[in-house]
C-alpha cells in the first residue's frame, strides 16, 4: 500500500489530534450518525461509521479508517470505502500505515468480514507512534 501525499498528510493530522486528546485525557467519540447520508450498507452499522466528515477518520487506498477511544484503549475501525469485504491482512496494512511505530505485538485484532477492528493502549501510542 502506497499512500498518496494527501493521505499521508491526513493521517499525520488525525494522529496528532489523537495524541493531543490522549495527553489531555479527552474521550474520542464516534461522529453523530447522519441518516441523510447515503450508506454503502444497512446490513452492518459499522460500515456507515466514518462517512460523516470528522476529526478522527481518513482514507488510504480503497479503505476508510475511524478512531474512537475508551478510558484506556483506542479502537481503530477499518472498512472498505464501498462497503465490500476487508480481509485481516488488508486491515493490518491500513493499521500499519496509520499506527506507524506502534509494535504490532501490542495491537489486538478482532477480525470480521466487512470490517477489521484494532485495539491498543493509550500509553503505547504516546510512547511509540511516529508522526
Amino acid at each position: 500500500m502506497t499512500p498518496t501525499p494527501e493521505e499521508q498528510l491526513r493521517r499525520d493530522e488525525v494522529m496528532r489530534r489523537i495524541l493531543e486528546y490522549v495527553r489531555e485525557n479527552r474521550t474520542i467519540k464516534l461522529p453523530a450518525f447522519d441518516r441523510t447520508l447515503s450508506r454503502p450498507s444497512d446490513q452492518f452499522a459499522l460500515l456507515s461509521i466514518g462517512l460523516e466528515a470528522n476529526e478522527f477518520s481518513g482514507t488510504v487506498s480503497s479503505f476508510r479508517y475511524q478512531f474512537e477511544g475508551e478510558e484506556d484503549l483506542l479502537h481503530l475501525i477499518v472498512t472498505d470505502r464501498d462497503g465490500g469485504p476487508v480481509t485481516p491482512q488488508e486491515g493490518q496494512a491500513v493499521a500499519g500505515f496509520v499506527l506507524r511505530g506502534l509494535p504490532p505485538a501490542l495491537i489486538w485484532l478482532r477480525p470480521g468480514e466487512f470490517s477489521q477492528h484494532f485495539y491498543f493502549g493509550h500509553d503505547e501510542l504516546l510512547d511509540n507512534l511516529v508522526v
